[in-house]
């Protein structure tokens, strides 16, 4: 049997898989063979046997390296004896702490463990308390278990302080060598009203195209961006903190950011009325939305306002009211921007480009950081303004690098795969939508189907299947454009303060505008060949170079999200525990075939209505359908289907939110007098909970034989529980 060398990947149940380094498929884990590693262990295993599928199950030859981050979670004391439980339940093993290396902490706080013995088959792991975070309820105890359950590096280094407090606190008389002066231009900068780091803004004039009667118009859009790396040189301790992050990382009030706060919040953020260095796109844009040139360049700019969405919404939508009235000499501009955005989406359309109509939330917390409400994130045009001007520079950056055949960092996203054609046209058709796709789809096809579909009662389950068949967009080397947008090059320019992807291709073009090359392992700019003959495509370690970089930076934007969602889960699942046993409407959001999820109406809360708690007989999942079928009372349950479920249960530990479905009868009757059912008794929730466990580890053994590495691809699509659309 042959030998492979990879990473061990808990799962919450017991067993593992080892994530292959030679990109094969997964190795399955045993529960026995997990008792001697722990989840991120670098291992060497043996293939000791297949399934019937032909999938792998290895056996553990060598524990190549252990590893070294500390662990978080809860102090117990039982039976005598002293354990942490890790907070990540892909840890599948409590950690013994000697009755000497607790430190300060007491029973029940959070702390870090670092190991002193690692598992062994028959023993369990053994390690002491290095850092108390304090009580589970503590102000911001969330955010400081996710940063280090994530492993998100929330410190910055002492080198890297120590260069960002030598930087000067203005833009100085030698840093505008070379730049064009744009202090005069009326820039603004548009953004959210909770933003602190300002690194875009934009200006647009009205402008002839050609000369004569037979002259065109169009517009003259500037984007112009905080130009980071004046400040933040290859090599340096920022630089090496910035790269280590690769992006900031926002929770509910508070941000990890990328950079120090000096530069991302003072010397490169885009202040009002300070003077700032800049990287400039300057773009011609005609009637169509067609952008039929543009240019790059270095620049100083000083912003006119910090406007808000909000208030451009307000002044587009009357020019005449009172939010214009306080900025009457920057309106004529905010026009012309929303000239240019109508174009550009007109363009948008003419290409094909993907655009579903989602719901984003935001959670507004009070001074303790805990829910006071869940909004639902309302998308305004100066929202897709500024979408459709960043679009149009960060697709000129992709361009102008690709035509000079530099090697970057391209934002890719690519068609679906043949698995997931192939689901969505089995479910188009079962579905007697009377539309079709292709066998290499376009984003205009998926698009029509979404118009098409818009106003259905079904409309939801619909688009989420076609954002479901849609690969995650990722950093690489290699340009294959970018499929839901509909460009043949796409990257990011236009975020240096929070993503590193962007700060490496303001290096790139910089050299490219001087004549030379910027080479990623350096950092050393060198002259290019000044003819064409002699001028090389990168060699095969250059390009491996830059795919390592962008594999690190998709990987760590994805960390970041997860500890993200994290940390609104378990903020949800507190603002839920306090609504045990009250009931709310909502609507069916994805059919898994263990139950329901549900997302409520007027909370924006997703919880899980398990199949043994929906009622009315035995239910079939259909996977082509995607819906629960009732056997006996016919009842159809899909993406999109009404529902009145009741809060049975909230795990703050498993970030998990249980609902049950409100009976007809008696509870309905109560329902139409205004009263709130009471939960359940002790005995009658108990019985529930064995029931819905039986059914779970029935689930989970067929789960187990199947086996799909949990936060794969392919557990993603078995489970239905993909989320959201591709990230741009």
């Amino acid at each position: 049997m042959s030998e492979v060398v990879g990473t061990v990947i808990g799962h919450r149940d017991g067993h593992g898989f080892v994530q292959r380094d030679d990109d094969e498929a997964d190795i399955y884990l045993s529960q026995q063979e997990m008792h001697s590693v722990l989840h991120r262990d670098r291992v060497r295993v043996r293939v000791v046997r297949y399934d019937r599928k032909g999938r792998p199950e290895g056996r553990v030859l060598d524990i190549i390296e252990r590893r070294k981050t500390s662990i978080i979670g809860r102090l117990l004391h039982e039976n005598g004896m002293w354990l942490v439980a890790p907070e990540d339940r892909r840890y599948g093993q409590d950690i013994l702490i000697p009755k000497n290396a607790t430190a300060s902490a007491t029973v029940g706080q959070v702390v870090a463990v670092e190991l002193t013995e690692p598992p062994s088959m028959f023993s369990q792991p053994v390690g002491r308390v290095v850092e108390v975070l304090g009580e589970i309820d503590d102000p911001g105890m969330e955010i400081e278990i996710a940063v280090r359950k994530y492993e998100v590096p929330h410190r910055f280094s002492a080198a890297s302080m120590a260069h960002a407090a030598a930087l000067p606190e203005q833009v100085r008389l030698v840093d505008r060598r070379h730049r064009i002066d744009l202090t005069d231009v009326p820039l603004v900068t548009i953004d959210g009203e909770d933003a602190r780091d300002f690194d875009d803004a934009v200006y647009c004039e009205p402008i002839k195209l050609g000369k004569g009667k037979g002259a065109g118009s169009g517009w003259r859009l500037v984007v112009a961006i905080a130009d980071v790396s004046h400040y933040v040189k290859p090599g340096e301790a920022i630089d090496e903190d910035a790269y280590e992050r690769a992006t900031s990382v926002y929770f509910p009030r508070r941000v990890i950011p990328m950079l120090p706060e000096k530069l991302s919040n003072g010397l490169c953020s885009l202040n009002p009325e300070v003077d700032r260095l800049c990287m400039v796109c300057d773009m011609v844009v005609d009637a169509d939305g067609e952008i039929v040139a543009y240019q790059f360049y270095p620049g100083v700019m000083c912003s006119r306002a910090r406007f808000t969405y909000t208030e451009v919404a307000a002044i587009l939508g009357n020019t005449r009211g009172p939010e214009a009235q306080r900025r009457a000499d920057l309106v004529p501009h905010l026009i012309h921007l929303h000239e240019v955005y109508r174009a550009l989406l007109k363009h948008r359309g003419t290409r094909g480009a993907v655009d579903f109509e989602t719901t984003e939330t935001q959670i507004v917390a009070d001074d303790n950081g805990r829910i006071e409400r869940i909004e639902p994130r309302k998308r305004n045009e100066a929202h897709r303004l500024i979408e459709e001007a960043m679009l149009a520079a960060n697709v000129c950056a992709a361009e102008f690098i690709s035509e000079h055949g530099h090697p970057a960092l391209y934002r890719v996203h690519e068609g679906p795969t043949t698995e997931k054609r192939i689901t969505l046209q089995n479910y188009l058709k079962a579905m007697g939508l009377g539309v079709s796709l292709s066998d290499d789809p376009t984003p205009g096809e998926l698009q029509a189907i979404a118009t098409a579909t818009r106003d259905r009662p079904d409309a939801s389950q619909i688009h989420a299947m076609l954002l479901r068949s849609m690969q995650q967009a990722h950093y690489t080397a290699a340009n294959s454009g970018h499929f839901g947008l509909a460009y043949e090059a796409y990257t990011h320019f236009t975020s240096p303060i929070r993503r590193y992807p962007d700060l490496l291709v303001h290096r790139v073009i910089k050299a490219l505008l001087q004549g030379k090359r910027y080479h990623l392992a350096t950092g050393v700019i060198e002259d290019a060949p000044k003819k064409p003959a002699q001028k090389k495509s990168a060699s095969a370690q250059e390009l491996e170079q830059w795919n390592a970089a962008g594999a690190h930076c998709s990987s760590n934007e994805r960390r970041a999200d997860e500890a993200s969602r994290d940390v609104e889960a378990w903020l949800k699942c507190r603002y839920m525990r306090e609504r045990l046993g009250e009931e709310f409407n909502g609507t069916v959001s994805a059919v898994v075939p263990f139950g329901l999820f549900v997302t409520l109406d007027d909370l924006y809360v997703e919880g899980l209505v398990h199949i043994t708690e929906i009622g009315g007989g035995y239910y079939r999942f259909d996977e082509v359908r995607q819906e629960l079928h009732g056997e006996r009372s016919g009842t159809r349950y899909a993406a999109g289907t009404r529902v009145r479920v009741q809060v049975s249960r909230v795990d703050l530990d498993s970030r998990r939110i249980d609902f049950r479905m409100v009976r007809s009868g008696d509870d309905e009757r109560l329902l139409a007098r205004g009263r709130k059912l009471e939960p359940r008794s002790p005995q009658a929730e108990l019985a529930a909970v064995r029931a819905r466990d039986r059914a779970a580890k029935s689930s989970m053994a067929r789960a187990a034989k199947a086996r799909p590495r949990v936060g794969s691809k392919k557990a993603a699509a078995k489970s239905g529980r993909t989320r959201g659309g591709p990230r741009r």
